[in-house]
């Protein structure tokens, strides 16, 4: 019987717990969590792994700013450090539990359109987390935008939209000869053609559309959202807070979602539905499995 196949974007601070110290050793124990969740998930269906980068790639970006003798490498090409970075661990950790299971991580470049209006409202939350004090203070000394990440902030980067991955026929082969496939982490590398010339864009992708943009070329039977919340919740954070457990792009639109982290998920999933998509699941990292069978989390469906 074929396998179905599968994205499962995995999110940055599932990687790295929101407030954990951004130590290599916690990201490895994380990352060894996540890769039993996905082992797990490989058993049943081709995996194809995306993974986010938020707080690895503003971390280098800190490390970057420390060391004076040499200007701040650009965001792009910090992208593609985590890449390596989170990848390699990936790889490895996904390995010892697969043994026999081609495993492989696929640098990828993503092109944004240069004109996207999101350069212009910068959105995409990277780094640590900080009270607002600080925040502010580093935003004036190094000219960051910073914005409320739940009672904390942190600094925002622009999100253009992915409009095409630029290694996308080297990664169907890898599917085709069933390898487990880890790509377009971080949402890609951005870039954009310049003078028929492929050149970094200062910039982050959110790797949930880049993932939803990668489920749908692949046509892919399902996106899976792997993320720090068991759901998606109406009225977060609130007494009222109601878990939807099954939900249409239709009745997803007549609410609104927090723009630096739930909102993108949502825009992605009703993305990837309404160009033709079955099922998204969105809920916790533990539950991977039972949320594609309807068993937790949260169910995006067609009409």
């Amino acid at each position: 019987m074929t396998k179905q196949t599968v994205v499962v974007a995995l999110g940055g601070n599932a990687l790295l717990r929101r407030g954990e110290p951004l130590e290599a050793d916690i990201q490895r124990q994380n990352i060894a969590t996540a890769a039993k969740t996905i082992a797990e998930i490989a058993e049943e269906y081709n995996v194809v792994l995306v993974h986010g980068n938020g707080p690895q790639v503003g971390l280098l970006a800190l490390q970057g700013l420390e060391y004076k003798k040499v200007n701040p490498y650009p965001l792009d090409v910090l992208g593609s450090e985590t890449q390596g970075m989170i990848g390699y661990i990936l790889m490895q950790e996904l390995k010892n539990l697969l043994p026999e299971q081609h495993v492989s991580c696929m640098l990828t470049q993503m092109s944004v359109d240069p004109n996207d209006p999101a350069f212009a409202d910068p959105t995409k939350p990277i780094g640590p987390v900080y009270q607002e004090a600080e925040a502010r203070e580093l935003a004036e000394k190094y000219h960051w935008t910073v914005k409320p990440d739940g009672q904390y902030f942190r600094r925002v980067v622009p999100s253009p939209q992915p409009t095409g991955i630029i290694e996308d026929e080297a990664i169907a082969a890898l599917i085709k000869q069933q390898h487990l496939v880890i790509c377009t982490g971080g949402g890609g590398i951005p870039v954009k053609k310049e003078d028929g010339k492929l050149v970094g864009v200062e910039a982050v992708i959110d790797k949930d559309m880049s993932a939803a943009f990668l489920a749908k070329q692949l046509n892919a039977d399902a996106l899976l959202i792997l993320t720090d919340a068991d759901a998606v919740f109406l009225d977060w954070g609130k007494p009222t807070q109601k878990a939807l457990r099954s939900t249409t792009p239709r009745e997803l639109s007549q609410y609104a979602f927090d723009a630096g982290s739930m909102g993108p998920k949502i825009d992605a999933s009703c993305e990837f539905i309404n160009k033709g998509g079955k099922l998204v699941g969105i809920g916790s990292l533990e539950a991977g499995l039972r949320i594609l069978k309807g068993e937790a989390g949260t169910n995006i469906v067609a009409e």
